[in-house]
């Protein structure tokens, strides 16, 4: 489903894989993030980073009344507080969307699928 505003030059037609594109990369930006999954991948323990052009596929968008509900699939690096690291990714993902696309998000679930040793490359 997306969303349509209308203009006084004629109407926007956002779609949810936009707003997940963008709550995608704004999630990336933030500390303590190794990176996104597919929410479909998650088989036998196996887990794949996404790489930046399938961001879309690791969150999950719906909208509803004009509002935006976002569930991220993310692998939080070992060693971070898991909790202060999703609080983080909640109010980025959040504000840039809000800022970006002008909707209200209603909610921002962060869903850690994994956690990543850094091998130091």
């Amino acid at each position: 489903m997306s969303q349509t505003i209308l203009t006084e030059y004629g109407k926007v037609i956002i779609s949810e894989e936009a707003v997940s594109i963008v709550a995608g990369v704004a999630a990336l930006e933030c500390y303590g993030l190794v990176g996104m999954c597919s929410r479909s991948r998650i088989r036998d323990g196996f887990i794949e980073l996404l790489k930046k052009e399938n961001l879309s596929r690791g969150v999950e968008v719906r909208i509803k009344g004009g509002s935006v509900i976002i569930d991220l699939f993310v692998i939080v690096g070992y060693g971070t507080k898991i909790s202060e690291v999703a609080q983080n990714i909640m109010e980025k993902v959040k504000y840039v969307v809000e800022t970006t696309v002008g909707m209200p998000v209603e909610h921002v679930n962060v869903n850690v699928q994994g956690v990543r040793v850094n091998d130091g490359k």
